[in-house]
Formats: structure tokens, sequence, C-alpha cells
């Protein structure tokens, strides 16, 4: 039986991707890894963010939308992410930044049992940092460069959570994966693929009322891991299975993914570990140009003719 090994990215839209630019790799110290376009619609930048190599478990990915609205917040979406530091002491730095650069932020509580610092990025993506306390992946690597100390950088992802109307429902599609159910009260459970562990962990949230109309600042999708092609295409099957349509499984270069969405509405990707962003560079020089896959490389000028630079380009 396979089972998830953890989060493999996050996928959000923006408005602004200079401003994003500068908000996660100058304010929150992560690498941009990979400078590309959405494949589906390549006069979209699509940026990713992670450790040195973008190792799945850590990337941030942002499509940009320049003529996006605001969200209107309500239920039947992914409703924030959880990003893992090492310590408590980890959050006191964390705190104080955020306070030096004007970032709407919180006191340090707790969230899913964890010491934890809520804050919000400028178009109101809602994050939460948490201690992780030894609770992390080995291959993780921490950026050299980053403007964060090594020991208070971001690890990778946390506890992400989601808000539904129909928690049972979701619930059921968890355990289809071989999620376990940590806890659960009549309002809200914990799911984690990996028991004990944050880097594979869900809270679901039941709210009734109103679904969220998406905008900038909005979660798009889950991306979970599966290690390579031989396990995405047993999910592939294992989706059908129950009732959900997928997508069939695509190559999008950088790893072979697949989407399904559950019965409220929540878009998954299941996505492989690689090969991974350093298929066409270098680690020294990740992320410092525009990358596109072998299939659109032929349309590059047409592609670049559409998109405004972005500082760091090269």
């Amino acid at each position: 039986m396979y089972t998830i090994p953890g989060h493999h990215h996050i996928s959000m839209l923006t408005k602004d991707a200079k401003q994003n630019n500068h908000f996660y790799r100058h304010i929150l110290g992560l690498r941009r890894v990979k400078l590309t376009v959405n494949q589906d619609a390549p006069s979209m930048y699509h940026l990713f963010y992670g450790d040195t190599t973008g190792s799945p478990g850590t990337e941030l990915s942002f499509f940009e939308m320049p003529f996006i609205g605001r969200t209107h917040r309500g239920t039947n979406a992914i409703t924030q992410i959880g990003l893992l530091v090492p310590t408590e002491d980890s959050l006191v730095y964390w705190q104080q930044r955020l306070a030096n650069y004007n970032v709407k932020h919180g006191e340090i509580t707790t969230y899913a049992n964890r010491p934890a610092l809520h804050f919000e990025d400028e178009e109101g993506l809602r994050i939460v940092l948490l201690a992780a306390n030894g609770e992390v992946i080995d291959y993780w690597q921490t950026w050299a460069k980053s403007p964060v100390p090594a020991e208070h950088q971001i690890l990778g992802m946390g506890t992400v959570e989601i808000t539904v109307k129909r928690l049972d429902k979701i619930a059921s599609t968890l355990q289809m994966l071989n999620y376990k159910e940590i806890s659960r009260t009549e309002d809200e459970a914990v799911f984690q693929s990996i028991k004990g562990q944050a880097f594979g962990e869900i809270v679901i949230k039941e709210l009734d009322g109103p679904s969220e109309k998406p905008g900038r600042g909005s979660i798009h999708h889950l991306a979970i891991r599966v290690r390579n092609h031989e396990e995405l295409a047993y999910w592939d099957e294992r989706v059908k299975e129950l009732g959900f349509p997928t997508s069939g499984i695509i190559d999008r270069y950088y790893f072979e993914s697949l989407y399904f969405r559950e019965s409220n509405g929540i878009l998954f990707e299941i996505a492989t570990d690689g090969p991974g962003f350093t298929i066409d560079g270098d680690i020294a020089t990740l992320g410092e140009k525009l990358d596109l896959p072998p299939f659109l490389e032929g349309r590059r000028t047409e592609i670049e003719a559409h998109l405004k630079p972005i500082e760091g380009d090269k």
C-alpha cells in the first residue's frame, strides 16, 4: 500500500509578480527557484519559491493574474498555509522581522498544538509560522544567500488549513489517500499523511455559508507528494475508482502530476518528487532567468513579449 510522504507544493494567485517576488524573497527570505510560466496559459508568470533546490515540501507557487480582483472569503476553500521554522525562538525573531517590515501579524500563540505566529502577505494570503522543533525532512536545505539567518529560516510547508461545508466528505477522500485522522471535534478534524509530522498535516474546518470567491491572495490548490510515476499511476486509478474524475497524468517537465476535485470542490494535485527544478539549470543560478519547458521553448520570443520584467531577471 502506498502512502503520501507529505505536501509537495501549494499554489496561490497574485495580482503583481514584482511585489510578490519582493515579499517572498526579501522579506520571507525564500529562494526563487523557478521563474517560468503557467504551462496552460503561457502569458502568465508562474513563480516558485523554496529551499536551495525547491525540494518537494518547500515550494510555494504563484500564478500572476494582473486583472484579478480581491478575494471574498468563505467556505469550500483552502484557507491558510503553515510554514515551519526551526524553534520557538524563531517565532520571536519573525515577530520582530514582520513588525520591521510593517507586515500584518498577530501575537505568538498556538495552532494545531504547536507554537505559532499568524500573519498575512500584502495581498491578504493567510500564513502561520509553526515551530518545527525537530519535525523536518532531512533533505530540506537552508538557502545560504537568504537575508534571514539560517537558524531562523523557513524550512518548508507545515499544516495546511481547508474550510468546507461538508467535513465528512473531504475526510473520506483523505482517508482514501491513506491519511490518518488524528483528532476530531464537532466542526474540525486533523489528518496527517505521516503520523506525528506537520509536513503532511491538514486541518479541516467545517463552516456553512457562501463559498469563497477567489482573488488575489487566494489559494488555488494543494499538491501532495508521491515518489515516482508508478505511484502516481496507482493513485490515478484509485481516485477514479472512488468516483472522482481526474485530469490523467500530465508531464509538467519538472514533475508529473494529476488533478482532481473532491466533493466540496477543493482542488488537489498529486505530484512526483522528480525530476525537479535542476533539470534545466544548475543549483547556483536557479530562478535567475525565465525557464520554459521544451514544448514551449519555440515560443520564447512571443512569451517574453507578454511578460513584464521582475527584479532579479537575467
